[in-house]
């Protein structure tokens, strides 16, 4: 399969993982985060945020309904170089390997890890190539 052309930052508003453990939770993402240039944006009394993601524990007021599991999050990396210490940082803060870095064929130039958080969602970090974006990122005033 190969994508002649990709759109981001159109499709998700926000995400929200609920998590057994939210300290094991901060501790695994503001590292990869680190290392992909991504702020934590804020925590409060049971959550913390980065960006588009909100993470929380099960007694949130924002965690509502049964918990569901097992998730897939796919974080842009700018560089190979960031996707390899994407890998290094998750496997440094509690993750475990679900695939070291390399190409995949999903479309040419496409270079990812993957690894299983603490709650065992899946999570990589891709380099999309040669790929070019029409802007580095979305900005929403209010």
């Amino acid at each position: 399969m190969e994508a002649q052309e990709l759109h981001r930052g159109r499709l998700i508003d926000h995400l929200q993982l609920v998590v057994r453990d939210l300290s094991a939770a901060q501790r695994f993402y503001a590292a990869v985060f680190d290392v992909l240039n991504v702020p934590i944006g804020g925590t409060g009394d049971g959550f913390f945020w980065a960006d588009e993601l909100f993470v929380s524990t099960p007694g949130s007021e924002a965690a509502q309904g049964a918990l569901t599991g097992r998730h897939h999050l796919a974080f842009q990396a700018e560089s190979r170089a960031m996707v390899d210490a994407f890998y290094q940082a998750a496997l440094a803060n509690g993750g475990k390997d679900n695939g070291p870095p390399g190409e995949r064929a999903y479309h040419p130039g496409y270079y990812a890890a993957f690894v299983l958080d603490p709650d065992g969602n899946n999570i990589e970090a891709v380099h999309h190539g040669e790929a070019k974006r029409s802007a580095p990122s979305v900005r929403i005033s209010f």
